[in-house]
Order: structure tokens, then sequence, then C-alpha cells
């Protein structure tokens, strides 16, 4: 009489197991995706691709796949998250101080002037030769996949405090604040010094004079508050401002055909709609700067060009110190029209 009672429960306990197996089978993976900045779309443009990120992705998977968002490098500073995507599956939106250590040949598509506007900057990565080798040392290097360039504030502009600004010569004696030693290099071609300061401490550091300048898109100049401490602004287009996704390799490689394409669909919707949320608000963001008291300088063609001409042979010099291949620098110039630069 026991064998109908213990078959019945073994029959109990395989569908308890089965459905439990079930239901690991169905459940959504959850994956960080860490970044800086605050969580404010319209302040971030970071936050505003993670949030469009998370959704399309979740869209996309049918929420097989889900995104926890964590702002403001809630998961660490810039090393400590690439050290997490490299080895947990995750997600990590990285600036240069993040990537450059691994890969230092991403300081190549920051020469200064390399882009005219942004179609061109959107070919040089979407499409160039260049980009793909960069794409292909990370794999390399640690596994990662690199997935998307994203557009965080538009182009670099300079600001400062002491006069205004549009040509080189006008550089001359002032002390500008560096996000890395790539810009204390271009500061020095143009007469200036440059210091490295930390985003965090730029505010202060311009409000106490221990730099008179310094450069960011807009929408960083808005969100630092920077127009308190800064009277002129320059509209150099100086350089792309952009962060870089970055994936567990382990993880994405793993992903089925279709959430791998799923995957790979959300981050360029996303970064389309940053590029044009970014790009149509630049001028709204100057016209903000302008009407809190700074004064707005627009360099002429020629003023560009000699920027250009003494910016560029500098900061290739300072590439090749840092032992970075002529190749990469060729590859470069090349998918941004101009390969005719090393040869001037």
């Amino acid at each position: 009489m026991r064998i109908p009672v213990l078959y019945n429960a073994l029959l109990a306990a395989a569908a308890t197991s089965l459905l439990a197996t079930a239901s690991l089978a169905n459940a959504a993976t959850t994956l960080n995706l860490s970044y800086n900045g605050p969580p404010d779309a319209d302040k971030n443009a970071v936050h505003l691709f993670a949030t469009n990120l998370k959704r399309l992705v979740e869209e996309k998977t049918d929420g097989d796949i889900q995104l926890k968002l964590y702002p403001n490098s809630m998961l660490g500073e810039e090393q400590e998250r690439m050290e997490q995507v490299i080895n947990t599956p995750s997600l990590n939106i990285a600036s240069f101080a993040g990537l450059s250590p691994i890969v230092p040949e991403i300081y190549v598509s920051a020469i200064p002037f390399l882009f005219e506007d942004y179609d061109a900057a959107h070919q040089f990565f979407d499409e160039g030769d260049y980009w793909n080798k960069v794409e292909g040392a990370l794999k390399q290097r640690t596994g990662a996949e690199l997935l998307g360039v994203i557009e965080e504030g538009g182009f670099l502009d300079f600001t400062n405090s002491k006069r205004p600004i549009s040509s080189p010569d006008d550089f001359e004696g002032l002390r500008f604040r560096a996000m890395d030693p790539s810009q204390v290099a271009l500061y020095e071609a143009f007469g200036a010094s440059g210091t490295p300061i930390p985003w965090t401490d730029t505010y202060m550091a311009l409000k106490t004079n221990v730099a008179d300048g310094q450069m960011n898109p807009p929408m960083y100049i808005i969100m630092g508050s920077l127009y308190e401490v800064q009277k002129y602004l320059t509209l150099a287009n100086v350089q792309y401002s952009d962060q870089f996704l970055i994936a567990n390799g382990s993880w994405y490689d793993g992903l089925s055909d279709a959430d791998r394409q799923a995957i790979d669909a959300a981050v360029q919707e996303a970064n389309a709609l940053n590029r044009e949320d970014v790009e149509k608000r630049v001028d709204e963001r100057i016209q903000f700067l302008a009407d809190n008291g700074m004064q707005v300088i627009e360099p002429s063609d020629e003023e560009l060009a000699a920027f250009r001409e003494k910016g560029q042979p500098a900061y290739i010099d300072w590439l090749r110190q840092k032992d970075i291949g002529d190749e990469w620098i060729e590859t470069a110039l090349e998918d941004a029209g101009q390969g005719d630069l090393l040869t001037d």
C-alpha cells in the first residue's frame, strides 16, 4: 500500500523540480549597467542613453534581459568598473579614464579638430577601420566587447575667466584645467599651461583661480555650473565628446543569436536617440550660457585653421611619445579624411 503513496510523492517532487527548473530557465537575466554622472536625462546625456538602452533591451528581448542602472559611479570609479565588466557579467559606460589604460590607442580618436561636423564623427566611429582596430584590441587584451560609442555632449569648447580667445595667441600665459595629459599637450602647444584636475574639483579650481579655464561641451559647462566662474566661451569644436559602452565578453559571446542581435539593435537605436537629442540641444545650451553671462566667441575659418595648424602636430607628437604606432594615427587620419596631415 505504501508504493502508490511513495510513487505519488516522487511524481509530485519531480513535477516540483520540473517547475522550478522551468522557472529558472524562464527567469529574466538582470545585468548591472554602471556609468558616470547624475540620474538626470536633461543634464546628463549618458543617463539619457542608459535609460533608453534599458527600455529597448527589455522590449527587444521580451523582458528576458533586464538592466539595472547605477549612475554616479555607484559601483566604483573608472578603473574599478572596468575590472568589474571584464570579470563579471555586466555593462559599463567608460570614459577615456577607464578605457585608455587598457587601450591607449583610443587617444588617437581625440586628435583635436579631427572632425568638421557630427556626420564626420559618426562615420568615423560607425564605419572606420581605425575604430574596428580599437574594438579588436580591447577584445584581444581583455575579452570584453566594445558595443558602442556614446555621444555625451557634442564638441568640446574652450572657456576661461580672463579674456576672449579667438586664436592660439590668446592662450599665452593662461592656466587650464586638463582632463588628462593629452589636453596638457594641447594647451602647451598654444602657449598656455595645463594641469590635470578631476572633474569633481574643477568648479572650485576655477573659482579659486587655480586654473583660468578648461574645455568641455556646453552640456558639461551647464552640468557643472561652470558658467558661474567662467566669463568667455570659445566655440572651437576642439574634440568630439564621447564615452564607450563595454560588455563582459563571456556574457556577450554566450548569448543566443537572437538575444545578441536584440542587444546590438538596442545599442544602435539608443545611440541614435542620444545623437538626435544632443545635437538638437547644442544651440539652446549655448544660448543658456550666454543668457547666464558668458560672452560667446565664434572664431572665423581662418582662426580655426590656426588652432588646427598648431594643435594637431603637437598632439600627434604627444601620441608618439606614448609609443602609439604611426599605423594607428595614419589609419585614423585616413578615416577622418585628413590623411595628408602626416606628410605636411
